[in-house]
């Protein structure tokens, strides 16, 4: 039995499933097919829309709108990761004071969403006397709600491993430190290496939001493109471009992530196979 949670579809309960399948396609494609023929019949194909593509420096702003949220992309995630197993650490802590501030902190910047942070950062501190750039207040603001997010999935890939792994660290005489930071948080990244790189997805995403605040990013120069009159406004062609990089960047992100996992995978069994060979090594030595 493949599972023991349902029962399997009968020959007719399959059949239906096939058919609802194809009638939701059919559906998908039509709306699909429509909004296609929408944008044609309004000109959006025509090529007044789309030689803006053709100008050297349009094809270099874009460049640098790319390197800007990848630039915001990079630091943010970096930060994120690191915020997360510092407060995933902070939340497993046998001091119930470090606890419950780290419990505060990730409950906090995980329950605001991250527009009004990057505004808070941005319009809010000049204010209080700390005029920030737009890539800091963007920087700050996905580093502390994204973190706050991956301090959760941390915390829950960490009490997800076997308490023999802790166990065996302690009985080496490791520190609690290095007992997570070492040995919990390593094995948690790679089983939650999936929930990560989703995560990470989002944070690639969210960058979108920092036009809001004028980082000069993806968003932000697809908008002024769009309101260029000497290109008739193309606003749709400018969006279904920056689309597409969001979407091959993302699907860059996972593909890397695969690649990180199969060479994990890959170097495991090579030392589960290492092992049993000096298994059999020992074994032969001691008959003999």
């Amino acid at each position: 039995m493949n599972s023991v949670l349902f029962d399997i579809p009968g020959p007719k309960a399959r059949a239906r499933y096939r058919l609802l399948a194809v009638l939701g396609c059919v559906v998908v494609a039509a709306i699909i097919a429509y909004i296609v023929y929408r944008f044609y019949d309004s000109g959006q194909f025509t090529g007044r829309k789309w030689e803006w593509l053709e100008y050297v420096q349009v094809q270099t702003d874009l460049a640098n709108a790319v390197l800007a949220t990848l630039k915001a992309f990079a630091a943010g995630a970096v930060l994120a990761l690191i915020f997360g197993a510092v407060f995933a650490a902070g939340r497993l802590s046998d001091h119930a004071w470090l606890r419950g501030i780290s419990t505060g902190i990730v409950e906090f910047f995980r329950a605001i969403p991250l527009l009004i942070l990057m505004f808070l950062f941005y319009y809010g501190g000049p204010e209080l006397g700390f005029p920030m750039p737009p890539f800091l207040a963007v920087v700050l603001g996905l580093t502390l709600y994204n973190g706050s997010v991956l301090a959760e999935v941390f915390r829950a890939g960490i009490l997800a491993l076997p308490k023999g792994q802790r166990e065996a660290a302690y009985a080496l005489g490791m520190r609690k430190t290095q007992v997570m930071f070492l040995v919990l948080i390593p094995q948690a990244v790679r089983s939650m290496l999936p929930t990560i790189v989703s995560q990470l997805v989002v944070l690639l995403k969210d960058t979108a939001l920092g036009f809001l605040v004028t980082y000069p990013e993806l968003l932000y120069y697809a908008r002024y493109i769009g309101s260029q009159g000497q290109f008739g406004r193309p606003i749709v062609p400018s969006t279904i471009v920056v689309t597409a990089i969001y979407v091959a960047l993302c699907l860059l992100l996972t593909a890397l992530a695969h690649y990180v996992e199969r060479r994990q995978r890959r170097s495991k069994k090579r030392l589960q196979t290492t092992g049993h060979e000096v298994e059999e090594l020992a074994l032969a030595t001691d008959a003999a």
